[in-house]
């Protein structure tokens, strides 16, 4: 199982945090081991003052596929979810001022959560998809997913020219506006149209 991850996929979000505009999209991996288990609390990790969430529409692979056309793409899935991707972005800006890999900032233990999935078919369209997070009952990020640069069809086909997608495979397709300092007590809420698809506490 792989968790393929978009970065700078929102241009709110690149303008955000000061970043260049990708020509293609940006991808970076997590490892199993920073899947956030089920009905657990994210606890901040040491080596960080400075962990953010970024909520992230999910996409679960339900076939085989490489090298696979756009067109094609929407045969290789059928459920949508949604996630955080937590970043250590002290880490992060360390390791890419020397120029280093990101993993570390973004891979670590309990890095990735992955909320309840839902049938592709309740949503009118793919391409529209309106989603939120909530931080202690307020909203810090909220888009659609209309609002990407690289939708989630044509993502699937950028990516399958490097990675061969598996069965179970989770693509995180980039976050919006508002990613912010996670505290300890704090509650996050994602809900994906008006679906919770998960509600985590941190500590």
């Amino acid at each position: 199982m792989k968790l393929i991850c978009i970065g700078r996929n929102y241009t709110d979000h690149i303008a955000e945090l000061e970043n260049e505009r990708p020509s293609d999209p940006v991808i970076f991996m997590k490892p199993d081991t920073a899947i956030l288990l089920k009905k657990q609390p994210f606890f901040i990790p040491d080596f960080s003052d400075d962990i953010h969430h970024e909520v992230e529409v999910l996409v679960k692979i339900k076939k085989i596929g490489k090298h696979i056309q756009q067109k094609f793409a929407h045969k290789y899935y059928d459920e949508i979810g949604l996630g955080i991707d937590f970043t250590a972005r002290d880490l992060q800006k360390q390791l890419k001022d020397k120029g280093l890999p990101w993993e570390k900032a973004k891979g670590f233990d309990g890095a990735a959560v992955i909320g309840n999935f839902f049938p592709k078919k309740a949503f009118p369209s793919v391409d529209d998809i309106e989603f939120r997070l909530e931080k202690n009952g307020s909203v810090v990020q909220q888009a659609s997913t209309k609002l990407m640069l690289w939708k989630i069809d044509a993502l699937i086909e950028y990516v399958s020219k490097y990675f061969t997608l598996k069965i179970g495979d989770i693509i995180f397709t980039g976050t919006p506006a508002g990613v912010g300092k996670v505290f300890p007590n704090d509650t996050l809420t994602g809900y994906l149209a008006e679906e919770q698809a998960f509600s985590i506490k941190v500590k």
